[in-house]
């Protein structure tokens, strides 16, 4: 792609980077560029040997450039460096510091990937994009961008420093998040409607297997997934639309558009990351399912893949499976002290059924591998069905559940009792089949661990019951039932007290216990939480023993309320109740407990 002219020598170190595309070639030319920037410093007397050496030690590991080192040793002015490389570079110098960009100018160009490659968007004119740069040599951030937006790039010269200032202040302004950019996209960018169609051609197998495997996509794939890891994202989220493509993560159980890439690059990024699952590239009517498994910082992170044919192209939704980030100790996953005693004493029972509730993305694979890490040692045997399995557990005999072949939670549990188990774990007890030979399982010696998908712990009775299980088999082998979700945690980096009287908190359902005034916190936003002030996720439980008087209740078929009623006096806080108790501890905020419980 032809580009407006520039000084000679940063043609000459474009080609020679162009012809040079791996990392370690790319890294030794970067290496020599800033010897050679530090020996003209010196000649033009701004800088000593001695301070050279200096700074190149101090650069070692480090992701600033010579520059930036030397600017924050104090060994050379900000403002004497950025024109000095502008006369080298012969490309003019900006002060990104106070500038205004316009939106659509910003959108270009995604907030994650501008602060990959050092880059802001600053404007357009025509097919010209001017692009302010730490470094207007960086071939590679060059071509990226011009491949993405389709434009002619202008670079110009910035600070690093003022430079990631304006990035962070510009794609993430405070109160807002960079998900509040609109996802749309230039109509040039765009794919005409007509290729989705279904009666019109779609690109062959071949062409998008070529694509897939073009350098700009998989840097773009592997750089969305990367990011993802490094947000702490649970789930990503790739969405086709009429005329836009988006990209969403899950942070902290909210989604966040993160960026909006070209639609044209739409049937590239989904090939791709169906080549990386082993998918089938060619098969776009049926939902397909596969894992990719990616190194990040030392630590293996497995992706679980889900594709979903829509009407304006194929959804993808990978869900992370960070095995070194996996929670395993009971101690910490946020139990208060008589709950976590409860919860304790129930799965070290010989016999019984112990049922997890809460929806989709409530912690409850957590909890029930935590439970399953407590129970684990030699002399027991621990059997689990899950669809799917998510983590290896080191000494648990795990199956995947599979319907189209009939291996389904009902057949497991079946072959599990011919298998002497003493722990049993049901991924999900969603039938009547399911939840008989489950409750049988535990009235014949076996331990039982489930979940099942209910709004608090009474509700799971009136659930079993619904389903048909007779009630003297519910009374008989039910143990406890735990009810969870997971709310934002106030962000340690830049939380805030603020004096409240503890009986304000009294119309949300707390209960005062005479504390007077309590000290809440609250985040005021910064860069490591997005600005939105929360940031990591708690476990919010409710637990029920099931006592003589509430199984009692259950053969009698009790409503709900009267088991609830019966429960809270003996001592079972609700969700809301242990919610707003994280409140007072400082953990988490009122909002946020109203948001993912009810009164």
């Amino acid at each position: 792609m032809r580009r407006p002219p520039v000084h000679r020598e940063l043609v000459e170190s474009l080609d020679t980077l162009r012809s040079s595309r791996a990392p370690a070639a790319v890294a030794a030319t970067a290496d020599r560029r800033g010897s050679r920037i530090g020996e003209r410093l010196i000649a033009a007397g701004l800088l000593t040997a001695e301070q050279l050496e200096m700074a190149l030690g101090a650069q070692q590991g480090e992701r600033d450039r010579l520059g930036a080192v030397l600017v924050r040793l104090g060994m050379l002015q900000e403002d004497a460096l950025l024109g000095f490389l502008s006369g080298q570079y012969n490309v003019p110098a900006v002060d990104v510091s106070q500038l205004e960009v316009d939106a659509e100018v910003l959108r270009l160009v995604p907030g994650p990937l501008a602060e990959k490659l050092d880059v802001l968007p600053i404007q357009r004119s025509g097919q010209i994009l001017t692009l302010a740069m730490a470094d207007p040599t960086n071939v590679l951030a060059l071509d990226d961008v011009a491949f993405m937006t389709n434009l002619q790039i202008d670079p110009v010269l910035a600070s690093e420093g003022a430079l990631r200032l304006a990035i962070a202040r510009l794609y993430y302004p405070a109160g807002d998040a960079a998900d509040d950019l609109e996802g749309d996209v230039d109509e040039s960018a765009s794919a005409s409607l007509r290729d989705l169609e279904s009666d019109q051609p779609r690109p062959e197998v071949s062409a998008l297997d070529a694509s897939a495997d073009e350098a700009p996509v998989v840097r773009l794939t592997n750089l969305i997934l990367h990011d993802a890891v490094r947000q702490g994202a649970s789930d990503v989220h790739l969405e086709p639309y009429e005329k836009v493509f988006r990209v969403r993560f899950r942070i902290d159980g909210v989604l966040r558009e993160v960026m909006g890439p070209p639609k044209r690059l739409e049937a590239a990024l989904i090939s791709r990351v169906k080549i990386m699952a082993n998918l089938d590239i060619a098969e776009r009517r049926l939902p397909q399912d596969g894992r990719v498994k990616l190194r990040f910082q030392q630590r293996d992170v497995d992706f679980r893949v889900s594709t979903l044919p829509t009407m304006f192209g194929e959804k993808i939704v990978l869900r992370l499976l960070d095995r070194d980030g996996l929670q395993l100790d009971l101690g910490k996953l946020g139990f208060d002290a008589a709950s976590l005693d409860r919860f304790g004493r129930a799965i070290r029972a010989p016999h019984g059924i112990i049922l997890i509730t809460g929806p989709t993305g409530s912690g409850k694979t957590t909890t029930l591998y935590s439970a399953i890490h407590a129970l684990n040692v030699p002399d027991i045997n621990i059997m689990t069905a899950e669809d799917p399995v998510e983590y290896n557990l080191k000494g648990v005999n795990q199956l995947q559940v599979n319907d189209e072949i009939g291996r389904t939670f009902a057949a497991a549990l079946r072959s599990f009792l011919r298998q002497d188990p003493d722990v049993i774990l049901v991924g999900e007890t969603r039938d009547l089949e399911t939840a008989q030979i489950a409750i049988r399982a535990a009235l014949t010696g076996h331990l039982v661990l489930s979940t099942l998908h209910t709004n608090d712990c009474p509700s799971s009775v009136a659930r079993l019951l619904d389903m048909g299980v007779p009630s003297f088999l519910v009374a008989s082998s039910l143990l406890l039932v735990v009810a969870q979700r997971l709310a934002r945690r106030v962000c340690r980096e830049c939380r805030e007290p603020r004096e409240m009287e503890e009986d304000e908190l009294a119309p949300y359902g707390h209960e005062p216990r005479g504390l007077g005034r309590v000290i809440l916190f609250r985040g005021r936003g910064c860069p490591a939480c997005s600005f939105t002030g929360l940031k990591g996720r708690l476990a919010i439980y409710e637990t029920m023993p099931v006592s003589a008087e509430i199984r009692d209740l259950i053969l009698h078929d009790a409503d709900v309320g009267q088991i609830r009623a019966i429960a809270r006096s003996q001592g079972m806080k609700t969700l809301r109740q242990n919610g707003l108790e994280k409140v007072i501890e400082g953990a988490t905020t009122v909002d946020e407990v109203l948001r993912v419980t009810v009164a």
